[in-house]
């Protein structure tokens, strides 16, 4: 539907909610023929108060999820890096004790520091693989809050004929 189409442009507010750019009426329609109401400005205030309230601590939850997927996160990755220097440890010790099947007594330290340096790696690979799967599995839960969110909009309510037959009637 183009925008020229509806009966007054001033009954229309843009609306940007995400991204996503669209038309809708105004939800607060004031008749300019009716005479102006007076206003408590305590209760005006209270209202405003509360409103304020209620975004900031919505808001507040919002950061608060955030914080503690990223604290989740964060202690994992010190875990990992914890473990790493008593990797190494374990394995210089192991290495160095291990009998030489080597006929050169030369080449022995050099393959100790390399198998040392490829079971580090493996750790390592395997502590991002631990944390790749966190993040997954965050990232799956926030899509499935986003899918339920579309899910529970009023329009999924109404049966397809109810819609086609209200969307003609406006």
């Amino acid at each position: 539907m183009a925008a020229g189409n509806w009966a007054n442009e001033d009954e229309l507010e843009l609306v940007n909610e995400d991204g996503f750019v669209y038309k809708r009426r105004k939800k607060f329609h004031l008749d300019p023929t009716a005479a102006p109401k007076l206003k408590d400005p305590a209760f005006e205030e209270k209202n405003r108060l509360q409103r304020k309230k209620k975004a900031l601590m919505k808001i507040k939850d919002r950061y608060q999820n955030e914080i503690n997927q990223w604290e989740l996160l964060s202690t994992t990755l010190s875990k990992m890096q914890q473990n790493q220097p008593t990797l190494y440890q374990e394995r210089d010790t192991v290495s160095f004790n291990s009998p030489v099947m080597s006929s050169d007594p030369t080449c022995q330290p050099l393959v100790d520091q390399l198998l040392t340096q490829v079971e580090a790696q493996e750790a390592v690979i395997g502590n991002i693989s631990k944390l790749c799967d966190v993040v997954e599995a965050v990232w799956t839960a926030q899509e499935e809050k986003m899918k339920q969110s579309v899910l529970d909009l009023p329009i999924w309510a109404h049966t397809p004929g109810e819609l086609i037959s209200s969307l003609c009637s406006d």
